[in-house]
């Protein structure tokens, strides 16, 4: 294993009371020392913070689980190996429904979401508990092009499977979930535990009428000398979603009457 990277020596206090109902969940993989950062930044807006580390073997388990020790707001679980995005959401989930939490907002230990916006994401959250707060990414011109095209197919798909439901994007990880709608769909199947979760997440919640709030929020997409790290793989993703896909849309068809009369009844779907 390497040494542990360069880490923030003192994370800032928290603001005010920790939520008893709303906590930030950060799944974490070899990021490096941007994690560290990013952890300051989130605990700067949020209390309480958890860090979901996946089998990472770049030594950053060993420094957070040292600035958690420093930091009753702060809490760090460490998976034996990487098991995926999804999963690792999934323990953290898990975990947080076990301690009473209500609500996680699900954001990235890279960089790329804005923590500036935890709390806005929250108080709308708290103010509409019964939906799903999704962010609509603002692209910058760090975006690749690729990804930004390549996305919009991903959103098309969607906008079909839930049948017109209102999801602005459906890859953009930086939201706020029900956990235990959330915990129940993942439970039921296989699926959403590595890059297919972010968008698999919302369309089986719409099925289940849980309602999508979009707000905006920027991305940026870090170069290395910043500390950016991506494990991206056009080639392996993409496949993944394209199987992704091409389930949802044959559950999607199967489920079609009852979606289209629970639209057009205005009753809730059922609990699929």
């Amino acid at each position: 294993m390497s040494q542990t990277p360069r880490r923030a020596e003192l994370l800032p206090p928290a603001p005010g009371p920790a939520s008893a109902t709303h906590l930030v969940l950060m799944p974490s993989f070899d990021t490096g020392p941007r994690v560290y950062q990013t952890v300051a930044e989130a605990r700067a807006a949020w209390s309480p913070v958890w860090v979901v580390v996946d089998g990472s073997t770049d030594g950053t388990a060993e420094g957070l689980q040292q600035l958690a020790a420093r930091d009753s707001g702060l809490r760090v679980f460490v998976l034996s190996h990487n098991q995926g995005k999804g999963a690792a959401v999934l323990h953290g989930l898990q975990q947080a429904l076990a301690a009473g939490f209500t609500h996680a907002l699900t954001m990235d230990a890279d960089g790329q979401h804005p923590a500036a916006l935890i709390t806005s994401f929250m108080q709308a959250s708290q103010a509409r508990p019964e939906a799903m707060i999704l962010g609509r990414p603002v692209f910058d011109a760090s975006a690749p092009l690729l990804r930004v095209r390549g996305r919009r197919i991903s959103n098309g798909w969607t906008q079909l499977e839930t049948l017109g439901a209102g999801v602005a994007d459906s890859l953009y990880g930086f939201r706020v979930y029900p956990i235990a709608a959330l915990v129940r769909v993942m439970q039921r199947q296989p699926w959403m535990r590595r890059f297919d979760f972010d968008t698999e997440a919302v369309v089986r919640l719409a099925w289940r009428g849980v309602k999508p709030i979009n707000l905006d929020a920027p991305v940026k997409y870090l170069r290395a000398d910043e500390g950016g790290v991506s494990h991206f793989r056009y080639g392996r993703d993409n496949l993944l979603l394209s199987w992704m896909h091409a389930r949802l849309v044959v559950e999607f068809v199967l489920r079609l009457p009852w979606l289209a009369w629970c639209r057009l009844t205005r009753r809730p779907p059922f609990q699929a």
